[in-house]
């Protein structure tokens, strides 16, 4: 059996994995996850990687799972400590030695990225993102997710109310913005096996980005899990049927 290394996006927790662990762990696998130090605002993408490095156990057979923001590290994880399969949960992926806001500052105004800050460290090398879809759906740029109706709205969408009201109590300030600005450390992308799972109903990750780069950048089929961006809240048991699944 296997060690599932869960790792939560952003505003949440290891606490967001309470639905799906017990189902997991039904059929015989052992599970872990961890606090990551989002609300420190200096917190860098190889912090979180050392987050999740320093709380597994030593052992042959890890599933590295990441949700959403979550993407951008199990793959640095995954440099430093044996895995057997990386799992990507709408979640963004990474290209080593750039940023997520490189990926997609075209589809951005120049008044949006002035407000940022912002300067293509490499103009001709971010021409390679130019054909891609945005990643991220247009109804969730620029929202206020401590906002507890935007939360409802777009993280939560299909949860049960009661489990709506439960994770919105739980949720974290998100003051690292590393997995948007950082430029990603990573060298290349860990020749490991790969699953990506896209939430077709998700909010916050375009489902349309999510297929196409899984594809482009780890060359599988996404998944398709009839979900919101949460289903380890929505779905916990599809969930673990899937991230289970040979």
């Amino acid at each position: 059996m296997s060690l599932f290394c869960l790792v939560h996006g952003a505003f949440q927790g290891a606490w967001c994995w309470d639905l799906l662990i017990p189902y997991l762990e039904a059929q015989g696998h052992k599970t872990i996850a961890m606090d990551l130090p989002i609300e420190n605002a200096s917190a860098t993408l190889s912090q979180f990687a050392d987050a999740v490095i320093q709380a597994l156990p030593k052992t042959d057979d890890i599933v590295l799972v990441g949700h959403s923001m979550a993407g951008t590290i199990i793959p640095l994880v995954a440099e430093a400590v044996n895995v057997r399969q990386l799992i990507f949960i709408a979640a963004l992926i990474p290209h080593p030695r750039i940023s997520t806001l490189d990926q997609f500052s075209h589809h951005l105004d120049s008044d949006t990225l002035k407000s940022f800050n912002y300067q293509a460290k490499n103009p001709s090398k971010l021409k390679q993102f130019h054909d891609e879809p945005d990643i991220f759906e247009p109804a969730s740029v620029g929202k206020d997710f401590t906002d507890a109706v935007v939360l409802r709205d777009l993280f939560y969408s299909d949860c049960q109310p009661d489990v709506t009201q439960w994770a919105i109590s739980k949720s974290r300030l998100q003051n690292s913005m590393a997995y948007i600005f950082e430029t990603n450390p990573l060298k290349a992308l860990p020749q490991v096996e790969r699953k990506y799972i896209v939430c077709t109903n998700d909010r916050i990750i375009s489902p349309v980005w999510s297929r196409y780069a899984a594809r482009k950048r780890l060359g599988v089929d996404a998944i398709e899990l009839v979900s919101g961006h949460c289903p380890h809240l929505s779905h916990p048991e599809l969930l673990a049927s899937v991230l289970t699944s040979n």
